[in-house]
């Protein structure tokens, strides 16, 4: 069975901190963000590929659960995996940990719809991405 994989890794700088000392939340969205994007490479899916093809992902819905604090200086890691295949869209789910402590701090699910930009419509995924992803599910959970 598919694994969830290591998808980002960075540190909480003091500029990322607000008033009372805690990583924002714009920040935790920032990175969280960052590492959507490379769940998708990891999977073996480039996004320059799909490009080229004419279509590409974006996100159409995000929601993020804040469970534990980071503050300046503690290292974060975030790991993901696609938990569910659609039509026309996938899900996609990010847990991001203090990397040392391995504190579960927030989790991030996004669902990604397959976009014309051409036509400015979604479209159906093609059979081999299906395929590809479809390979590549782990269940959903708290981890």
């Amino acid at each position: 069975m598919p694994e969830w994989r290591e998808a980002y890794r960075s540190v909480v700088f003091p500029w990322n901190c607000d008033q009372y000392g805690h990583m924002n939340v714009r920040w935790y969205a920032h990175h969280l963000d960052d590492a959507g994007f490379h769940l998708w490479s990891i999977v073996g899916c480039a996004q320059s590929a799909m490009r080229e093809r004419g279509f590409h992902p974006i996100v159409a819905q995000t929601k993020i659960d804040y469970l534990h604090e980071l503050t300046a200086g503690e290292l974060l890691v975030i790991e993901g995996g696609f938990t569910r295949i659609g039509n026309k869209s996938v899900t996609h789910s990010l847990r991001m940990y203090n990397a040392d402590s391995r504190v579960h701090c927030a989790t991030q699910e996004s669902v990604e719809v397959f976009f014309d930009p051409a036509a400015r419509v979604s479209r159906v995924m093609p059979g081999d991405i299906r395929e590809l992803l479809g390979a590549a599910v782990v269940p959903a959970g708290d981890g």
